[in-house]
């Protein structure tokens, strides 16, 4: 990795870079009405009426009522905007009172502050830890619940599962990178899979008469698709020989962010490949493959050519690739920081531009919602509405960044899943192991890997909970917070079986600020979970999975252990040991005459709890 490119992975220029024509949308959308304050302990929770045709709402903070707002940034290093409301303050000083508005955000940017301010002042914590009331009706039918956590997953480049060299701790990276993607899809459900560099070198050839060796990538392909996962064709980097310059690398791997010498090579490209991946794994089977166009093309580091360039880029690849077949699924942009995406649908509309899904990123926060956007290009073009595919997602966009292998990002992560059920049809978690190398391979065990696993694939926090976002059993009824810090610190999901024999309450406890990363006494509650309907004076057996800095840590044991960089054989055996989710049986409880049952838990910040009611 080059200090230029370093330095242009700069999350400041992530969030801010300029394109170079005017953006779809408008930022003049009204700033949002009923804005509202509640003093709560540890944080201020923000409220208002949602408009119409915003993607998220971007809050203002001052110590006066006269200003200067500034937008409110709670350090996750991308997006600030938040799709939806309410919104938890706790950047705060007890006792010290803050002055708030608020703006509808679109991919123009934010509009206009609303007109009135409103006043905070957060409240001190007792003796006590403030309490919440999670409130199931499972009298409700069930319904399905859309598996946006599961659809799709990220990984480095698959070129991975043919290495032969010792990796990082002596590691065997093929063969733990391919047991991370099995475990993903056999405890998480994981179904497809998205990765950098199909066209890298190892994968990609191109022959002295000009046309394409795809014979490294059969290889991969080969050993990825006997894992029964599925890959997502992600169309980067430009090969050496296409590419007008070919030195303009990223990573350690040295992808080609180039644009290329020749805009009919690109398309041979992704014709020939295209054509060769239906010869070798059969017409149906590729169909049924998404195939993306570029990654972060909005970024400098990824893409040495314009905005105008990017759609040149995509139109010439999606032609080619629905010319091959029409059945294939194409979409981008692939950006950074959820740019681009307006003007692509506005390029596609205008120039009748094949585009099956939009897809982009954000870090840090919960993802903004681009409905307005795609049933507009729907209604504008009389085609089906693009599907919405965040291919990447994560609590930071930060290489080696403790926050990575805390418990904080464990609630964080069902925060953001559930804000996707909604307004996405995919939430792909960036990335499924610490085998990653963009930046350099990893130099411990524990150095703030994006994995959901580290290498030797323990798992961590956030894993577990996705993991626990995937046990859940049966369909969706409703379940809703109140109290001090509902639904915008302590959020819930509830299911049950078609039969009444299992009823599963997950409920968290979060903060979108990272400089609560340890934890914040504060922001810890009590917590008595309700659950109501159930069919009158029947017993119940309860189990109850935690994660919180004392469970379900596997970084905690690491650190009891007082290791180096690496284990030893002796402490590898330990973390395996340790590696699982807690779990225990409380007492069996009755639905009295009106069939409820209330159950109490505590629910520190940052903490996970899962409750299982099994009919007796």
């Amino acid at each position: 990795m080059t200090e230029k490119n370093a330095a242009r992975l700069d999350w400041e220029q992530r969030i801010g870079l300029p394109s170079d024509q005017p953006l779809t949308g408008t930022a003049d959308l009204p700033a949002p009405d009923g804005l509202r304050s509640e003093d709560g302990t540890g944080h201020v929770l923000l409220d208002w009426q949602p408009v119409e045709g915003a993607l998220g709402y971007l809050v203002h903070r001052a110590d006066t009522v006269d200003g200067p707002y500034e937008p409110l940034d709670h350090r996750g290093g991308d997006v600030l905007a938040v799709p939806t409301p309410p919104y938890a303050d706790s950047l705060v000083e007890a006792g010290r009172g803050y002055w708030y508005k608020v703006a509808s955000w679109t991919d123009a940017g934010p509009g206009p502050l609303s007109a009135e301010a409103v006043r905070g002042c957060p409240k001190a914590p007792g003796s006590r830890p403030a309490e919440v009331t999670v409130s199931v009706d499972a009298s409700a039918a069930p319904v399905p619940l859309p598996p946006v956590w599961n659809r799709m997953i990220g990984a480095e480049h698959l070129s991975m599962l043919i290495w032969d060299e010792p990796g990082p701790g002596g590691a065997d990276v093929a063969r733990e990178y391919a047991d991370a993607l099995g475990i993903v899809r056999d405890e998480l459900g994981v179904r497809t899979v998205r990765a950098h560099g199909t066209f890298l070198p190892e994968m990609v050839s191109v022959r002295p008469d000009g046309s394409f060796d795809f014979s490294g990538m059969d290889e991969v392909y080969d050993r990825f698709l006997a894992l029964g996962l599925k890959p997502v064709v992600e169309l980067s980097f430009m090969p050496a020989e296409l590419a007008l310059d070919p030195e303009y690398t990223i990573f350690e791997y040295k992808g080609i962010a180039s644009v290329p010498r020749s805009w009919e090579r690109w398309g041979e490209l992704c014709r020939a490949v295209t054509e060769h991946l239906r010869e070798r794994y059969g017409a149906d089977e590729v169909a049924g493959w998404e195939f993306e166009i570029w990654n972060e093309a909005n970024l400098e580091v990824f893409w040495n050519g314009t905005q105008a360039q990017y759609h040149l880029l995509y139109e010439t690849a999606v032609r080619a690739i629905k010319d091959v077949d029409p059945r294939i699924r194409v979409g981008g942009p692939g950006s950074a920081a959820a740019k681009w995406v307006g003007p692509l649908l506005e390029h596609c509309r205008e120039n009748d531009v094949p585009v099956d899904f939009v897809s982009t990123h954000t870090y840090g926060n919960a993802p903004l919602d681009f409905r307005p956007q795609t049933r507009s290009f729907a209604e504008a073009t009389g085609k089906p509405e693009p599907e919405i595919l965040w291919t990447e997602w994560g609590v930071t966009p930060t290489h080696f960044h403790r926050v990575s292998d805390s418990v904080f990002s464990a609630p964080f992560v069902l925060r953001g899943m559930k804000s996707a059920l909604e307004s996405t049809d995919c939430l792909a978690y960036w990335v499924a192991t610490d085998h990653f190398e963009e930046l350099g391979r990893p130099p411990r065990l524990f150095h703030g890997g994006f994995g959901l696993l580290t290498v030797g694939n323990l798992r961590k926090p956030r894993f577990w909970a996705l993991r626990m976002l995937s046990q859940l059993e049966g369909g969706r009824v409703p379940a809703s917070v109140s109290g001090d810090g509902a639904e915008a610190l302590v959020e819930s999901l509830a299911t049950r079986s078609d039969d009444f024999s299992t009823v599963d309450v997950l409920c968290w406890n979060g903060t979108l600020d990272q400089t609560k990363i340890d934890g914040a006494p504060s922001l810890d509650r009590g917590a008595t979970v309700e659950v109501n309907g159930l069919p009158a004076n029947t017993g119940y057996t309860v189990s109850l999975r935690r994660v919180d800095e004392e469970h379900s840590n596997i970084k905690a044991v690491w650190d009891e252990l007082d290791g180096g960089d690496w284990p030893d054989e002796q402490q590898w055996s330990r973390l395996r040991d340790a590696d699982r989710l807690f779990e225990e049986q409380l007492e069996t409880v009755t639905a009295g005459s009106d069939g409820s049952v209330s159950l109490t838990v505590d629910l520190p910040m940052p903490g996970i709890r899962a409750l299982r009611l099994t009919r007796v």
